[in-house]
């Protein structure tokens, strides 16, 4: 990948970095909201193959898939909307795939639920949870 004519050496790793810490903190953030709503946190970055579950968690007879978007201080828009249907899908067959690996028989889960939560940080650096069940 070619670097821009200003961008000094390095920049981009560091981006990518700022983004990996700002999606950490978001999933922090997550899942301190799913534990104040008395759901059970199963997993967080679960490896399915070549997919990644964000974070799995049990609500009842329900295991959810929770896809976690982080926005910063600074942007336009909220973290739902760069959940585009190629990301979608992807999230669903990883789900898929837990399902038939892990739930599909275990008579005290009836179903799989897919949520979407939109993390933004205000400028003192806390952390505001959108939450939407069933998102998709």
């Amino acid at each position: 990948m070619a670097r821009s004519a200003g961008a000094p050496r390095g920049s981009n790793s560091r981006r990518a970095e700022r983004a990996r810490h700002l999606g950490l903190r978001a999933e922090d953030a997550v899942v301190l909201y799913l534990t104040e709503h008395s759901v059970a946190v199963v997993a967080r970055n679960l490896r399915i193959g070549r997919f990644e579950l964000d974070i799995v968690a049990r609500e009842g007879p329900v295991i959810a898939v929770v896809e976690v978007r982080a926005r910063g201080p600074t942007a336009w828009t909220r973290g739902f909307g760069s959940l585009d249907g190629k990301k979608r899908q992807r999230i669903r067959r990883a789900g898929d795939r837990l399902w038939r690996a892990r739930y599909r028989m275990d008579d005290t889960v009836d179903r799989l639920r897919f949520d979407a939560a939109s993390v933004t940080f205000d400028e003192e650096g806390r952390a505001v949870v959108e939450y939407v069940k069933a998102a998709f």
